[in-house]
């Protein structure tokens, strides 16, 4: 069968093309983000998907290295969906998506690792594109805030995790404390920003975070936590940030730092769905550590909550067809 007999209407894979949504079964193909363009040439690109493969920051099980190739390899079980559910549109109908690649540095460089990271945001944010990073453990955040700061400033930090990640210690490279950090450096405002999921010893008044734990979300629900995220960071520019230890471990056994009691991926999706008209600067989705999983649902549910930060982008062009 030629490329012309597979992209006719009368082809088993229906109207739509070979490499978009709808066109391939998900076991064809590359295994790019929800099967985007490999491009690192950005012109007119909406968002630039980031893999950031570093797990040397880690205090417990090491493999979130290997985060990025499974969450793009599970995306692909969902890139043949031509309209997602609920938001009934193909969001790439309205954004250009582009799978940048990943990250190069040498293995067991840590330094390296910041130092390429920051220059590839760099290079991303001054091809007028946001990143949507897929690490990688937690401490991959600071080197994409830090050059996200620079080009907006201080953000509101929209935080899904079990941990704060706000310890104080003289470790540099370090998935617990580098949100402290990014408060020290200036980059993240404190007093506007939240973190939603936390069910592990925390501080809110020597750290400044909103903190709406876990327990709270199972108790008050889903539309109150969208109400109180948005109390906090109204009119700001914020940054989301998704740790998927933020799940229960029934949801998202493939973590390094599972800890019960967590978030139902229902309740995750719901919340960001929620959390439209937020002036989001970029996203990064962590701690996927494949090693640890059960037939990819870890993988899966970082893969979907990524694509519903691109519904969540898409939506007002969408909504103004």
């Amino acid at each position: 069968m030629s490329d012309s007999d597979i992209n006719s209407p009368d082809s088993i894979f229906g109207r739509a093309k070979i490499g978009e949504p709808g066109g391939e079964a998900p076991f064809f193909g590359a295994s790019t983000f929800m099967r985007r363009p490999y491009e690192r040439r950005l012109d007119n690109v909406d968002i630039a998907v980031l893999g950031v493969p570093f797990d040397l920051a880690v205090c417990n099980r090491p493999g979130t290295r290997f985060g990025p190739r499974a969450i793009r390899q599970a995306s692909r079980d969902i890139s043949s969906w031509s309209r997602q559910y609920p938001w009934g549109f193909n969001p790439f109908d309205y954004l250009r998506i582009v799978d940048y690649g990943d990250v190069i540095y040498r293995y067991g460089n840590a330094a390296e690792m910041v130092e390429q990271t920051q220059a590839c945001v760099a290079a991303i944010l001054d091809q007028g594109a946001q990143t949507l990073a897929l690490g990688g453990d937690h401490f991959v955040s600071l080197p994409i805030l830090r050059e996200v700061a620079r080009k907006h400033g201080a953000l509101s930090l929209v935080h899904f995790d079990a941990h704060t990640d706000t310890e104080r210690n003289d470790n540099p490279y370090d998935h617990g404390c580098m949100f402290y950090r990014a408060v020290a450096e200036g980059i993240v405002d404190p007093d506007r920003s939240v973190q939603i999921g936390i069910r592990t010893d925390y501080d809110s008044k020597r750290d400044r975070f909103a903190v709406i734990d876990a327990a709270t979300v199972h108790r008050n629900g889903i539309d109150t936590t969208i109400d109180n995220i948005r109390q906090v960071v109204a009119g700001h520019k914020a940054y989301l940030t998704f740790d998927i230890d933020a799940l229960d471990p029934a949801f998202a056994p493939g973590t390094g730092t599972p800890v019960p009691g967590g978030l139902t991926s229902n309740q995750a999706l719901e919340i960001l769905r929620g959390l439209d008209g937020i002036d989001f600067t970029g996203m990064d989705i962590v701690e996927v550590a494949p090693d640890y999983d059960h037939s990819e649902i870890t993988a899966l549910v970082a893969a979907q909550l990524a694509l519903e930060y691109i519904c969540l982008r898409a939506a007002p062009k969408a909504n103004a067809v």
